[in-house]
């Protein structure tokens, strides 16, 4: 009798470290970092293969290590409530569930699960080789179960289709940005890079655009000298030269090819001659996407695109440092972090031009401003006020205060805008 009642302890002892380890294991293979995971495979590490393989088909993982889990449990309670049955007769059964709940929930629950969330990468990497060949014999039952399961849920759930893989990939990712810690300017600006990376297929190229009329462009029928003075007057390499009207755009000229031109003709150059050198304009719509549009540009080879709307008319240009300057900020002076057209007056407080884009200001200062229905600060007043402001008028929403300070005809000029404490 005494030696079956150690057996029997014996038994529930190593039930219990079984069932911590499938606790533990399940923790640490879902909340094991996948990327260092894919990494460490990548570098030769068999163990972290492992645990790539076993996730690739974490539905029977899962149902593999919950089905040996609650084989366990179920048999170490068994065992115990006939243990204390024996000793106390049916007033066992209470001291059985009581002890085994403790127990479970302690050493077979939270204590493995805890230890694994602490240091779930190195618990994974250990597991897996156990886990393999327990997920190859339970396998084929927990497979058995995930059809129950799934026909169940089609019986008794709609399917919902309103995110595909690819939409869940990308909000995880936006996920790991937000909780990408750090409050200092360099750890902010990596988030905004890595936000604007992600936001490139849905912005438009119109909301980066140079616009038409602050284009620097010149008149291809003017004197050559005259263009040439426009070209070494402007801050670009590229301009636009056009005919008849600015609209009608013939050409792009490159600064470096007219040294060139200049060089070989002697400083003697006419109308044809800027032509030939200029390239043929490229136009696209002003729907096209960031992303598309970077695409293009590398497949094209170039980096200067003329944008126009559904009608054919110009409405400006983009070239390649409007992508890149979308991902990295401003690159013309790398140690400048603020944007053209924003006065800080205080922590809260700023005066901002209505030509300003909203999404350079959420970069900047992380702002949620939505640009769903306006692309710039002005036009998200006119939106949500539906209506033209006077000047001193202050409208708020989306717990900011919009004031306007300035407006040229119907056009808001400068805003006054706070962040109202929530």
């Amino acid at each position: 009798m005494e030696t079956e009642l150690i057996l029997s302890i014996s038994a529930i002892v190593v039930l219990l470290i079984i069932s911590a380890f499938f606790s533990g294991a399940e923790t640490s293979m879902t909340a094991s970092s996948k990327p260092r995971m894919h990494t460490l495979e990548q570098s030769g590490d068999n163990k972290a293969k492992v645990v790539n393989k076993l996730w690739s088909a974490k539905e029977r993982l899962i149902g593999s290590i919950l089905l040996g889990n609650n084989l366990v449990n179920i048999l170490a309670s068994a065992l115990a409530t006939s243990v204390l049955i024996r000793l106390y007769g049916d007033t066992g059964v209470i001291y059985a569930t009581l002890a085994m709940t403790a127990l479970v929930l302690i050493f077979a629950e939270v204590l493995p699960k805890t230890y694994a969330l602490r240091h779930s990468d190195k618990a994974a990497l250990a597991s897996a080789p156990i886990l393999r060949p327990i997920v190859f014999i339970l396998g084929p039952i927990a497979r058995a179960v995930e059809t129950i399961v799934h026909l169940l849920l089609t019986l008794f759930t709609a399917k919902d289709n309103s995110l595909d893989n690819n939409d869940i990939a990308e909000e995880e990712l936006r996920g790991a940005i937000d909780l990408h810690e750090g409050e200092g300017e360099e750890v902010k600006h990596e988030r905004a890079m890595l936000r604007s990376i992600l936001d490139l297929d849905d912005v438009e190229v119109d909301e980066i655009m140079t616009h038409r009329q602050d284009i620097n462009s010149s008149d291809i029928d003017q004197d050559p000298a005259t263009i040439i003075q426009d070209v070494l007057s402007s801050p670009y390499t590229r301009i636009p030269l056009w005919q008849e009207k600015p609209d009608n755009i013939v050409g792009v000229l490159h600064a470096k090819g007219l040294l060139r031109a200049i060089r070989s003709q002697e400083g003697e150059l006419d109308r044809d001659t800027l032509l030939s050198i200029a390239s043929k304009p490229w136009f696209i719509p002003e729907s096209t996407s960031l992303l598309s549009q970077l695409h293009a540009f590398r497949d094209r080879h170039t980096h200067f695109a003329i944008v126009v709307d559904e009608y054919g008319e110009m409405q400006g240009i983009v070239t390649l440092e409007d992508i890149l300057e979308e991902i990295v900020g401003d690159i013309s002076d790398e140690h400048d972090i603020d944007i053209e057209g924003v006065q800080i007056i205080s922590e809260n407080e700023f005066v901002i031009n209505g030509t300003v884009t909203i999404r350079d200001l959420n970069r900047r200062f992380e702002w949620k401003l939505p640009d769903d229905e306006a692309a710039t600060v002005a036009g998200l007043i006119l939106f949500e006020a539906r209506q033209i402001p006077q000047v001193g008028q202050a409208f708020v929403f989306h717990n900011m205060r919009f004031e306007i300070l300035d407006r040229k005809r119907h056009q808001i000029t400068s805003i006054r805008v706070s962040r109202l404490s929530q």
